[in-house]
């Protein structure tokens, strides 16, 4: 759960046309975001590291590739949740609360690699829809193209992911 910013009286109040109560239930969906974007970064590098067999090549790059974009995504993510005036988590503990990305058992084989980073570019694009409703509602369009950004990243990646395993 997002904790508010401030607590000292030279704390500047935020007046952005943005509700408190909806700056922090849209705090918190991005918190989640969050958790699952540094979640599934941790998996696609752990997998770079760990991956073998015919593809390694392929697959050795094309992981970086992806786990780069995501470290990438966790700052962004993180900043807006500051712009709206709440603290970003940042350590695992509160990352395994909130994240929706199992962590893998073990090293899987490679096209299990794949599989399961499908699955999580599929979760965080859910993740990233669900915010959809209170965004909307609180007009809160910073967050909406975050969000629509975000979506077409992990859709797109999760396709071309999902191409390897024909």
């Amino acid at each position: 759960m997002a904790k508010k910013i401030g607590g000292t009286s030279a704390a500047a109040p935020i007046n952005i046309g943005i509700a408190e109560k909806d700056r922090k239930r849209i705090a918190d969906g991005l918190s989640t975001l969050l958790a699952d974007t540094y979640s599934l970064y941790l998996k696609t590098h752990y997998f770079h590291w760990n991956v073998t067999g015919p593809m390694f090549n392929t697959l050795h790059l094309m992981f970086e590739t992806q786990y780069n974009e995501l470290w990438t995504a966790t700052d962004a993510v993180a900043e807006r949740i500051r712009a709206l005036g709440y603290l970003a988590p940042g350590s695992y503990s509160e990352f395994a609360k909130l994240t929706s990305i199992p962590e893998s058992n073990g090293v899987p084989e490679a096209m299990d690699m794949v599989r399961e980073l499908v699955a999580g570019h599929e979760a965080v694009t859910r993740t990233a829809r669900s915010l959809f409703p209170d965004v909307d509602n609180a007009a809160d369009e910073p967050t909406a193209d975050l969000l629509t950004q975000r979506m077409q990243t992990h859709e797109k990646t999760a396709w071309m992911l999902r191409s390897l395993l024909v």
